[in-house]
């Protein structure tokens, strides 16, 4: 198991909130050795609002073991989640401290696939339950327009719900695909199907350019459609309403076949570009998660990969490779 499953930094403070002790992986978890963080303020030292450090304090002296979760801004680094289980030490508050960052990033990815399993069994259920009720509800005739639109919101959430289903579903199956001939066409037009609702809010059209008709690859095609969907929405919501996104289907350099697709509102490399497809490997926001490592390893159980290229004078080209 990876080092960063089990470092945890330990933090003691004053009644006045400022640092008295700090043990422990202090410079993994809060970017610094823990003789710097003696006595600066705890909401400081956390990154966090002092209205918020005081609420810790409270919860630390009332209760051993409690488990909180803070939204935390650690220098320069990219907010981050950091989880605290609060008590006392030595007569004084305290907390174990873990980074929620380096978690992800130093976990192994059948820890992470099998989170994912997990999480998606258990939420699978009620969310469908959750669903049935909205329907049920807006099959009411006499709905107000306001409440119409309230359920179209809801429904709205749901399908996203249900897509952040689709990828910890796919990220956390360890099984191989099992494949059969596709047309690259149609794979993008179901694809491009399973997000149609928010597609037509956003008035984005998708349209197919190929460059050999009827191409086609071996393929799970269920597996393949649930991560491409993700990537076509996550491209289209990036475009003016009204416009057209193009799908390329060319011969890859290689032999086979590549879809391409070019995000026109990314057209500057992140500073993270090279662990853009990492689990929360990405901090923009409409490429965060676990979507496009969910898409590099689908692509990568078919024998193929997905590049993202940052040079290209109209905004960042995806380019998912299949093999012939």
């Amino acid at each position: 198991m990876d080092a960063h499953l089990v470092q945890v930094a330990q933090i003691t403070w004053s009644g006045q909130g400022l640092v008295v002790d700090a043990e422990g992986a202090c410079q993994l978890t809060l970017g610094y050795a823990g003789g710097a963080l003696i006595g600066q303020p705890l909401h400081a030292v956390l990154g966090i609002a002092e209205g918020r450090a005081r609420e810790l304090d409270q919860q630390a002296l009332a209760s051993n073991g409690a488990v909180q979760f803070v939204a935390s801004s650690l220098g320069k680094e990219p907010t981050t989640l950091l989880r605290l289980t609060l008590g006392t030490r030595r007569g004084h508050a305290s907390a174990g401290v873990i980074n929620m960052r380096s978690i992800l990033a130093g976990a192994p990815r059948l820890q992470i696939s099998r989170l994912a399993s997990s999480f998606s069994h258990e939420i699978r259920n009620p969310l469908s339950s959750v669903k049935m009720a909205v329907q049920t509800v807006a099959r009411n005739p006499a709905l107000s327009e306001r409440d119409q639109r309230r359920l179209m919101i809801g429904n709205r959430e749901i399908r996203t719900m249900e897509r952040v289903l689709w990828i910890l579903s796919e990220y956390g199956r360890d099984s191989p695909s099992t494949v059969e001939s596709v047309a690259l066409r149609s794979l993008v037009q179901e694809s491009a199907a399973l997000v149609e609702p928010e597609l037509a809010e956003h008035r984005v059209e998708v349209r197919v350019d190929e460059e050999v008709p009827l191409a086609r690859v071996r393929a799970e095609a269920g597996r393949v459609q649930r991560v491409l969907s993700q990537l076509l929405l996550k491209v289209a919501m990036g475009q003016p309403e009204g416009s057209t996104l193009a799908v390329k289907i060319r011969r890859a350099e290689q032999g086979g076949y590549a879809i391409r697709v070019v995000d026109s509102a990314a057209a500057e490399p992140p500073d993270e570009s090279s662990s853009v497809f990492e689990p929360f490997g990405s901090t923009i926001a409409r490429a965060e998660g676990l979507a496009l490592a969910a898409l590099r390893q689908v692509m990568e159980s078919h024998g193929g990969k997905v590049t993202a290229d940052w040079s290209t004078p109209a905004g960042t080209l995806y380019t998912l490779s299949f093999p012939a």
